[in-house]
């Protein structure tokens, strides 16, 4: 039985490693974050070829209830279950000083 993790903020940085971790010990990953669509594909792709387990993405906004429901909905779909949420996702403004 393989197992399933969904990382929300996983298009990079911190929670791109927490999905690469994962993903290297076989695990099915559901990717979630913002970023250029080519990109993410590229990172899904590139993911999915190293693990034994399968890596998905959605696009969820994480201040957007019904996407959650759907990220997770999607993820029980494709993988038929959830067995690790990692809460990752945040917010960053940058401006000026």
């Amino acid at each position: 039985m393989t197992l399933t993790a969904i990382i929300t903020g996983s298009t990079s940085g911190i929670g791109l490693g927490i999905a690469e971790a994962f993903a290297a010990q076989g695990f099915n990953v559901m990717l979630n974050g913002f970023g250029d669509a080519a990109e993410i594909e590229a990172t899904r792709a590139a993911l999915d070829a190293k693990s034994d387990g399968t890596v998905g993405y959605h696009g969820a906004d994480m201040t957007k209830p019904e996407e959650i429901e759907d990220l997770v909905t999607a993820t029980e779909a494709t993988f038929g279950a959830v067995d690790i949420l990692v809460n990752n996702a945040g917010i960053q403004f940058v401006g000026p000083v």
